[in-house]
């Protein structure tokens, strides 16, 4: 797995999905924004390629920009095509796959866990 995690250079306009590269038999990500309350990163996979199996504490907002997405929360596959989106359960496992190559955005939110509904 190849990062980057150098944000981008904030006030300048950037086209998501040209951002982020796809490489042979790799996924790679791209930090756009790294915060103590969250993240947003651009990330590609070649087809075959994947994340394994998981469980975050957060809940996990997941855009497809490019190809298709094979996306499997608590064992049931959900396939997602550009435009797309999902959103991952806090505490529930879940892994990404490429049957086909494809980009993706995924922002994780870490505050407001602990706060009480209103």
């Amino acid at each position: 797995m190849n990062n980057e995690n150098v944000e981008l250079e904030k006030g300048e306009a950037f086209i998501v999905v040209e951002i982020i590269e796809y490489i042979p038999n790799s996924v790679v990500m791209k930090t756009i924004i790294r915060k103590t309350t969250g993240n947003v990163t651009a990330v590609s996979f070649d087809s075959g390629e994947g994340l394994s199996s998981k469980i975050t504490p957060f809940d996990t907002f997941i855009q497809v920009i490019d190809g298709k997405a094979n996306v499997v929360i608590d064992d049931k596959l959900n396939i997602l095509e550009t435009g797309q989106s999902i959103i991952i359960p806090a505490n529930t496992p879940n892994s990404i796959h490429a049957s086909v190559r494809f980009k993706m955005l995924s922002t994780i939110i870490k505050s407001g866990y602990d706060e009480e509904s209103v």
